[in-house]
C-alpha cells in the first residue's frame, strides 16, 4: 500500500481554512498529544479528547513524529490528524517496527528474514457528550482504529490469523481543577475491543484466541505548570498467540508545551516480553505540531 493517504491528509491539514492559523480557542494543552496510533491522547493510550485546539465552529490539525527504542526493538511513527468543530477527529498513522534482534530468531526458527514490519492505522473519533473541563462527568468519545499490515510473512509464521483488524473503543476524560497541591489533574479511562497482537504489528487473532476481547486502558497526568505535564499510562493487552505470551504496556511520561503550536513528550516505556524477547524497556520521544 502506498503512502498517499498520509500525504493527502497532511496536505488537507495545510490547506484547511484560515482559522487553523489561529490555532483554535481551546485552553492550553487540552488536545493531548498524538499517540502511537495517531489518535489524540498519551503516547500509548487514546483519550476522549480530540487533537489540536479547535473548538466549536473551528478546524484544527496536528502533525507528529515519534520514536520508541527498547532493548531489542525500535518503533517509529508518523501521523497526522484533522479536527472538525471539536466533534470529529480523523487521523492516519504509519508505524515501522525494526526487527533487528527478532530477525535472528525468525531466521533460525522459521527461515525468515525481514528487517521491519510496517502498519498503517486509520482512525475516526467522535465526541459523544460532555466537556473534559466543565462537565461534571467529563468528556466521552467513541472511536475506531483500522489497522493493516503491509507485510504479513512474519505474523503469519508465528500464528496470526489476519493481516488487518479494527479496534473499537470508548473513552472518558476529565480535568479536575486544583485537585493535587492546587495543581490540575487529568484522568482518562478507555475500554477497547480488540484482537490485535502487539497493537496489530504482529497481526490479528491467533491460535489461542481469534475473538474480540475488552481491554482496559488508563492515564493520569498532573499539570505542574501550564507548560509541564507529568503522568503515567497503562494499557492492557490480549494474549492470542501460542508463539509467545503478550504483556501489558505502561509508561511514565513528561510533556512540555512551550507554545500552542508545539509539544514535546518524553517517556520511559515498559512493553514487557515481545515475541520471545524479554523485558523490553526503553525511551520514547514524540514531537507534535498543531495548526
Amino acid at each position: 500500500m502506498s503512502k498517499w493517504p498520509l500525504v493527502s491528509l497532511v496536505a488537507a491539514v495545510l490547506a484547511a481554512p484560515a482559522v487553523i492559523a489561529d490555532i483554535g480557542s481551546r485552553i492550553w494543552a487540552t488536545g493531548g498529544v498524538t499517540s502511537i496510533e495517531g489518535s489524540a491522547g498519551g503516547g500509548l493510550v487514546p483519550w476522549a479528547l480530540l487533537g489540536s485546539y479547535a473548538s466549536d465552529e473551528e478546524w484544527g490539525g496536528t502533525l507528529a513524529i515519534s520514536r520508541a527504542v527498547t532493548d531489542d526493538y525500535s518503533l517509529s511513527v508518523i501521523g497526522a490528524g484533522l479536527n472538525w468543530n471539536n466533534r470529529i477527529e480523523v487521523t492516519v498513522a504509519q508505524q515501522t517496527l525494526d526487527l533487528d534482534s527478532l530477525v535472528f530468531t525468525l531466521k533460525n526458527g522459521f527461515g525468515l528474514e525481514e528487517d521491519e514490519l510496517v502498519q498503517d492505522v486509520f482512525g475516526l473519533k467522535v465526541r459523544l457528550a460532555g466537556d473534559a473541563l466543565y462537565s461534571p462527568w467529563g468528556q466521552w468519545s467513541a472511536g475506531l482504529l483500522h489497522k493493516r499490515n503491509r507485510e504479513f510473512t512474519v505474523p503469519d509464521a508465528i500464528g496470526a490469523e489476519d493481516d488487518s483488524g479494527t479496534d473499537i473503543y470508548v473513552g472518558g476524560s476529565k480535568l479536575f481543577f486544583a485537585a493535587v497541591m492546587d495543581r490540575n489533574l487529568l484522568v482518562n479511562a478507555t475500554v477497547r475491543g480488540t484482537k490485535a497482537n502487539q497493537g496489530g504489528l504482529l497481526g490479528f487473532g491467533g491460535d489461542r484466541n481469534d475473538s474480540y476481547e475488552a481491554m482496559f486502558e488508563g492515564s493520569v497526568g498532573l499539570f505542574l505548570t501550564r507548560q509541564w505535564l507529568v503522568g503515567t499510562e497503562y494499557r492492557q493487552k490480549p494474549d492470542n498467540l501460542g508463539f509467545a505470551t503478550e504483556d501489558d504496556w505502561w509508561d511514565v511520561f513528561v510533556a512540555w508545551v512551550p507554545d500552542r503550536r508545539l509539544s514535546v513528550t518524553a517517556a520511559l516505556v515498559n512493553l514487557g516480553d515481545v515475541a520471545t524477547l524479554e523485558d523490553q524497556r526503553g525511551a520514547y520521544l514524540s514531537l507534535q505540531a498543531s495548526f
